[in-house]
Order: structure tokens, then C-alpha cells, then sequence
């Protein structure tokens, strides 16, 4: 495990703009002035597009070079050439509020990697349209709330959530197997900030049983997306993706097994990536800096 970044000396900038001439000169001779040292860098030139992005972690000896004076002083830079940017303290935790239905195999293991200290997030909220997983909530210490929702009463079910990301400063919500469709409305709100999972049997095998489809398909991959959340239902921007090989001896619990741990090993890539300021969308595509 890579070490913990050093409060108030550590920082992540990441960019995107137009492709241009001089587009690194700029960003490392900002750093040099501000006594940036890079701890890492990747780049990606979009020719498609025409678009550059670039992450940039780095740190500083000169105490003055604090969060705030350095987003002042990088303005400029962004400005002359066109650039969107973001510039967040690396050591900074995601504040992330989980949410799940009755599947709890995603939760339990970002709840984990959490405590272990693999994520660098922090989990002020857990919600639940159902009270299974209260207890495990409670072992570790996390407030879980549960929201009910009814055909009738799903827009205060979801301004209760909203409300909620608001008391709580909320910074990413992770939809861990919550078997509930958002609102178009709470969709466009938590746009770049909510993250699903779901098996990749998608679009073949809908519904409630997707594995016992699978299993009479005779399917021979059981694989997990990752992806944002937008009104499109299971549509948006893909951040992680990964299979498992299979075969005619597994049986539907067997294959249930497997799928279950394909996803929750894809839903806490995307969680890391994106708490660390890695992923960056792109039209309906990402850009991962892994």
C-alpha cells in the first residue's frame, strides 16, 4: 500500500482543454514557481478530439504554497489557455454515502477496504430502502438511515436523500447494489458525483434473475461495469469494467458467487479512482489516469 499523502503539503491537479503547443511547459512552470516537486504525472492527448487531459500529483517545500494560494495563482495559467481544472489537497478524504437494498456483498467490502485504510475515503452515511444491513453498519461505526420508498412516496424518499448529502457535505454517492431507479431530477443532481454497479449480462438479461439467464444462455464470461449515474438508466460514463471466465460446471448459485465478486472488485476501483481524482469524463467516455 503506497503511503498516506501529507496533509497540507500534498496536491492533485487535474486538467482538461483544447490540444495546444506548450500545454506541460505551462503546468510544470507553475509548479517550479510555487516549489512543486511532481510525485507523479500522466497525460493523454485525445486526436480525436482534439482535447488534452493531464493529472498531476505533486507536493511543495514552501509552506506558502497552501491550497488556497495555489488555485489563486494557477487561475491565470488556466485561463490563457483555455483550461477547466480542479486542484484538491491529496489528503483529503471523499466523503461518500453508500446506498443499498438487500444484496450486501459491494457494502461490505468498501465498508472493509475503508477501515483497512485501502480507500482514502470517508463514510459519514449509510442508506437503505430495507433494514438488513443496519447491524453491519453498526459494527463499524457508520449512522445508517433507513429511507423506505413507495411508488407514492419515492420524491420524498429521494428529497430525504438529498437533504442528506447536503447536512452530511457529501462528496460521492455509491449506489452499492441499491435496487432502486433515481429520479431524472436527483440523476442531474448528483451528476459527476454517483457511482453504480451492475453485472454486465446487460442489455441480454434483465430483470430479477439475471444469473439463472445467464446460466440457461450457457454464458462463458461473468463480468461488472462500473459507471456513473445519469437519467439514461445503466448508460452512463463507464469508469471500470472486468470478467471472469466460466464454464458449463458452474451452477446459477455458482455463478451468483463469482458475480458478486467481479462487482464488488470493480465498484472499489471506481470508488479509489475517482476519491484520488483519477477519473475524468470525457463526452460519454472517461479518462482513467490508473
Amino acid at each position: 500500500m503506497s503511503p498516506r499523502p501529507q496533509p497540507g503539503r500534498e496536491y492533485v491537479l487535474t486538467l482538461s482543454c483544447p490540444d495546444s503547443a506548450g500545454l506541460v511547459h505551462a503546468v510544470s512552470g507553475f509548479l517550479v514557481r510555487n516549489s512543486g516537486n511532481i510525485l507523479e504525472s500522466q497525460q493523454f492527448d485525445d486526436r480525436l478530439q482534439g482535447r488534452f487531459f493531464m493529472r498531476v500529483h505533486f507536493d511543495v517545500s514552501d509552506p506558502a504554497s497552501d491550497l488556497k494560494n495555489l488555485r489563486s495563482r494557477f487561475g491565470p495559467v488556466a485561463e490563457t489557455h483555455g483550461i477547466s481544472w480542479t486542484l484538491r489537497a491529496a489528503s483529503t478524504p471523499t466523503r461518500t454515502l453508500i446506498m443499498v437494498s438487500k444484496f450486501g456483498h459491494c457494502l461490505n467490502d468498501l465498508l472493509f477496504r475503508w477501515r483497512s485504510g485501502a480507500l482514502n475515503i470517508e463514510i459519514p452515511a449509510i442508506v437503505s430502502n430495507h433494514q438488513d444491513f443496519e447491524g453491519l453498519a453498526e459494527s463499524y461505526g457508520v449512522p445508517f438511515h433507513h429511507i423506505p420508498v413507495t411508488k407514492d412516496a419515492k420524491p420524498e424518499a429521494e428529497a430525504r436523500l438529498v437533504e442528506l448529502t447536503r447536512e452530511l457535505d457529501i462528496d460521492l454517492v455509491v449506489l452499492a447494489r441499491y435496487m432502486q431507479v433515481l429520479s431524472d431530477d436527483l440523476c442531474k443532481q448528483l451528476e459527476g458525483r454517483a457511482i453504480n454497479i451492475h453485472h454486465s449480462f446487460l442489455p441480454s438479461f434483465k430483470g430479477a434473475r439475471p444469473y439463472v439467464q445467464a446460466y440457461d444462455r450457457g454464458v462463458k464470461l461473468v463480468g461488472a461495469t462500473a459507471h456513473y449515474v445519469t437519467s439514461d438508466l445503466d448508460e452512463g460514463q463507464i469508469i471500470e469494467q472486468d470478467v471472469v471466465r466460466v464454464d458449463h460446471s458452474l451452477d446459477p448459485g455458482q455463478l451468483v458467487t463469482v458475480g458478486r465478486d467481479v462487482e464488488a472488485q470493480v465498484l472499489a476501483h471506481a470508488v479509489k479512482w475517482h476519491s484520488e481524482s483519477r477519473v475524468m469524463v470525457d463526452g460519454n467516455r472517461t479518462v482513467v489516469f490508473r
